[in-house]
């Protein structure tokens, strides 16, 4: 994808030049882009001269004069101007391997691009890592990184990834720590295959590259109930190393026995944080904030309850509403505990009834506990009969800045099909959006 304008900020450089949206910025200083680490590397200069390609075909030559680090105000369709790199793998436990068709079409994208990992915190497994990113990655000193490790046990990643290039995991970390190229690294947990001693090989290894490893967030595998469909269709693939032929032991969700294991496992590392669902499936409470340091990986789920406990902890609530209002948060049940506390104290508030309805997963399968899977026919079976006057939804129930849910409806049809009014929370680690919308009613 060429570097192609989506929008220029108000005020900025680029609207001064009238460089406008659909225009395509052919160089600077007769320099190609491959991506958004070229552009702001190149942008970092008092004096650019820039090639742009308007809409209507005429190629114009700008030269500018600006301070150092001022920024264009440019914003891209992609990050990336040239094909976004593929994931090669054929993991056992591909979520997007486990969907059905007719979602939305980016629902069905597997990138696996070291360079959308360091500008917008993708997870990349390095098994499509070549010599010339390693020596871009060394050259510009980029990171940190966010790597899918799961295991470094070579055979068992090989396995799990379906990947003969995948064994070369902790090769491709050690290269990391020598260059001094900080990351953050993942696990999927899956029962069976990485969890008990492989897991605490796993973490011992990652313990030696020292602070090379900013964090660890060990999270629960996926399991929809379109699985069965997605691995015949994966199941049958060969190869040369004989690593696609199927057959594996099946995948199974991680139940209370496994979490508390994880955890205690866990709980001997440093820098090692067990997503919420852990402690939710472990019986145990959400740990204080200082487990989870700097919440480094927090769309992963790992300490997002602990956030949102917090700050709801940290707001000025009204006394009283003017009027009656009856509320209720349409949550994931992965959630529904902590919203369940909020709406205690909540409902002390004069005039204000709240309800917590936890949006039980049909279409995927009831395994499946969090938000950011919802689909509308969930949600309107959970609230059309409910007797509130505004349902409370977070904004990871929607694709980012549309009211498309995953299955192509919008908020517009389920507000049509409920008669319900929405509050769709764009922050869903804050309780600012819902308490200012409180105090506003008292």
């Amino acid at each position: 994808m060429p570097a192609i304008v989506s929008e220029v900020l108000e005020g900025s450089i680029a609207q001064e030049l009238e460089i406008q949206s659909g225009d395509e910025i052919l160089s600077i200083d007769d320099m190609k882009m491959q991506d958004m680490i070229d552009y702001n590397f190149m942008c970092k200069s008092d004096f650019l001269t820039l090639e742009i390609k308007k809409t209507n075909g005429e190629i114009e030559v700008i030269e500018l004069e600006k301070d150092y680090d001022e920024d264009l105000g440019i914003v891209f369709e992609s990050a990336v101007f040239d094909r976004v790199k593929p994931c090669l793998n054929h993991c056992i436990f591909c979520f997007v391997d486990q969907q059905p068709k007719g979602l939305r079409e980016t629902l069905y994208i597997k990138d696996d691009d070291y360079r959308l990992s360091y500008l917008q915190g993708t997870y990349i497994t390095l098994t499509n890592l070549k010599d010339e990113d390693k020596e871009r990655i060394k050259r510009m000193h980029l990171g940190p990184f966010y790597v899918s490790v799961h295991t470094t046990n070579p055979e068992l990643r090989v396995k799990m990834l379906r990947n003969p290039n995948a064994g070369k995991a902790l090769e491709n970390l050690k290269w990391f720590r020598k260059n001094k190229i900080p990351f953050h690294a993942q696990i999927v947990l899956c029962p069976g295959y990485n969890d008990g001693a492989e897991l605490e090989r796993t973490l011992s290894d990652l313990a030696e590259l020292k602070n090379t490893v900013l964090s660890v967030a060990i999270v629960p595998v996926g399991i929809t109930q379109f699985r069965a469909e997605a691995s015949a269709s994966v199941g049958n693939l060969k190869n040369d190393t004989k690593i696609y032929e199927g057959g594996e032991k099946g995948l199974k969700q991680v139940d209370k026995k496994c979490a508390i294991e994880t955890l205690d496992i866990a709980s001997k590392f440093k820098r090692v944080c067990c997503s919420d669902e852990f402690f939710i499936l472990a019986e145990r409470e959400i740990p204080p904030a200082k487990y989870y340091g700097n919440f480094c990986q927090l769309d992963d789920g790992v300490g997002a309850l602990r956030m949102l406990e917090d700050d709801f902890k940290s707001r000025e609530l009204p006394k009283t509403l003017k009027t009656p209002l009856k509320m209720s948060f349409a949550s994931s049940y992965a959630a529904k505990n902590t919203f369940e506390k909020i709406a205690k104290k909540l409902n002390k508030i004069k005039n204000l009834t709240v309800t917590v309805n936890p949006v039980k997963s049909l279409y995927w399968g009831q395994d499946i506990t969090v938000a950011g899977l919802i689909t509308t026919d969930d949600l309107i079976r959970t609230v059309k009969d409910l007797d509130c006057d505004i349902v409370v939804i977070p904004s990871v129930m929607l694709r980012p800045y549309s009211e498309d849910f995953l299955d192509g409806k919008t908020l517009t049809y389920v507000k049509e099909q409920t008669g319900k009014e929405f509050q769709v929370v764009k922050d869903i680690y804050s309780f600012k959006e819902t308490s200012e919308y409180l105090k506003s009613l008292s």
